[in-house]
């Protein structure tokens, strides 16, 4: 209770500092944020509204969720406000006309109203009937301003990645263990997510924001893709991207397998990455800035003669499908946020080439001094050797 009510005052000096006297709360990882809603019901509309001047939020959804939010979230039950079913869906019946009726008979219809604009789950059309249900009340963007706030993570927080971080450990330990020529990558991805799943003995994992990528062969020049039922031949590479989960807390982490001998660009390129890697990390503490990340690792892989087009990491931890990074800070030029103690970023220092890449990643936290990685998985191009497997190359 003490965690959601710091959070919400977080939220609110926020609102103050932007003129903004109603919250409109349509990203699920935010509403869970600072309401604890946890359900896989973001696929209708539903709200979290924020009032500057009342002590709790208001929970607007679904009639058959509701019960869900009276569960998982510490609001009052007469904060949980649901609709009907006629509104799912419907060609003549909209959710925002119904959350713009509440807002109006709650003496909210005339104030300055914060909505969370670009992201997945708040449509053209939600703003458009919101606008013409309120047409007294200003409308201004607030996307980010909860983000935001989530990018320092409370001790509570760090806990629940460093918990993601075994989990992920585990998820890659036994994925690289599945990888044999003649294996299929179904397969591969299958034993991933059973242990992403099941976690430890010690406690659970829940299904990640992101499916685990398995790009493989060619493929591994082409960011993003998931898995075949495709057979691993010798010769050829995997990248493993895959994050744990715990309470919502992600801690991705990609990997590059060589299934064989690695070819000569995977054995060029692979020190590369991992030294400049280690020259982000060392650079990583409060104070240095999201650019000076990526400036640091531009000049070391500049100096082999590499480039690279793509952010190197983004900030990350608590969300939903279809993204686990936070959509705030990225380790990219010209990205002046500065590094504050328990902030946590995926360093990804990917490189893709006309017809293979490599991926090498970390999630970090930002120490009081300096940075710490949250999984221990060996940082290395692993290689599954048919007459040594389980050998490495570092």
């Amino acid at each position: 209770m003490v965690e959601y009510q710091q959070r919400l005052m977080n939220t609110k000096k926020r609102m103050m500092d932007n003129g903004i006297d109603v919250l409109l709360i349509t990203d699920p990882a935010n509403m869970n944020y600072l309401s604890g809603y946890d359900a896989w019901s973001f696929y209708v509309h539903q709200m979290l509204v924020i009032i500057i001047d009342e002590p709790q939020p208001l929970w607007i959804g679904r009639y058959q969720d509701s019960n869900g939010a009276r569960v998982t979230t510490w609001l009052y039950d007469e904060n949980v406000i649901a609709y009907p079913d006629q509104y799912v869906q419907s060609e003549t019946h909209h959710p925002m006309d119904f959350i713009g009726t509440i807002l109006k008979q709650i003496g909210q219809g005339n104030r300055r109203i914060g909505v969370e604009m670009d992201h997945y789950y708040f449509t053209a059309k939600a703003l458009e009937r919101l606008k013409r249900s309120l047409p007294d009340a200003s409308f201004l963007d607030a996307t980010s301003m909860v983000n935001l706030v989530r990018m320092i993570k409370s001790n509570q927080e760090i806990e629940y990645m460093r918990k993601a971080a075994q989990i992920a450990d585990l998820a890659m330990t036994k994925g690289v263990e599945s990888i044999y020529p003649g294996v299929r990558e179904c397969d591969t991805a299958a034993e991933i997510y059973y242990h992403i799943v099941k976690g430890t003995p010690e406690f659970g994992g829940e299904y990640p924001a992101i499916v685990p990528l398995l790009p493989t062969g060619d493929r591994t020049s082409i960011p993003h893709l998931t898995w075949t039922d495709r057979p691993f031949s010798e010769g050829s590479a995997v990248i493993i991207e895959l994050a744990g989960c715990y309470k919502r807390y992600h801690v991705p982490l990609a990997r590059t397998v060589s299934v064989g001998q690695p070819n000569e660009r995977l054995k060029q390129v692979a020190p590369v990455v991992l030294e400049g890697i280690q020259a982000v990390l060392e650079k990583a503490k409060p104070g240095v800035t999201c650019g000076e990340l990526e400036e640091t690792w531009r000049k070391s892989i500049q100096a082999h003669g590499y480039e690279k087009e793509a952010r190197l990491g983004y900030s990350v931890g608590l969300n939903y499908p279809p993204d686990w990074g936070e959509h705030t800070a990225s380790i990219r030029k010209g990205d002046h946020t500065v590094l504050q103690p328990n902030m946590t970023f995926h360093l990804i220092p990917a490189l893709w080439f006309h017809t293979d890449g490599i991926e090498i990643s970390e999630t970090f936290r930002v120490t009081e001094k300096g940075s710490e990685r949250f999984t221990a998985y060996p940082q290395e191009l692993i290689v599954r050797d048919s007459l040594n497997l389980g050998g490495q190359i570092s």
